[in-house]
């Protein structure tokens, strides 16, 4: 199984927009690949990629059931990402406080 702390592998797989979009619909629930396939104007085959490299970031995980495989949204992937990003909390709160005292010295 990929690793879910490596942000890099989470970044390159929400990279592409038509993966984003599976993320999103994954998040309202599990469901098998026909199901995802026929939100797309694309072959099933092309969705299944997609699918592979949502799996290689660690976003998505598959349950086989009979003869389905489910895709599952693994949240918990995401934390790295978020994590990365928030980091950059700090420097906007400095900026933001900077400019504040800028504006209230020259006011």
């Amino acid at each position: 199984m990929p690793s879910i702390d490596d942000p890099q592998a989470v970044f390159r797989a929400l990279a592409d927009p038509t993966r984003r979009e599976i993320v999103s619909m994954l998040a309202d629930g599990s469901r098998p690949i026909a199901e995802i396939a026929a939100q797309f104007e694309m072959t099933r085959p092309a969705v299944a990629k997609h699918l592979a490299i949502l799996r290689e970031g660690g976003l998505v995980s598959v349950e086989e059931k009979g003869r389905e495989r489910i895709n599952s949204l693994n949240p918990r992937a995401l934390k790295s990402a978020a994590d990365w990003i928030n980091h950059f909390d700090r420097f906007w709160d400095e900026r933001l406080a900077k400019l504040k005292s800028l504006v209230e010295e020259t006011s």
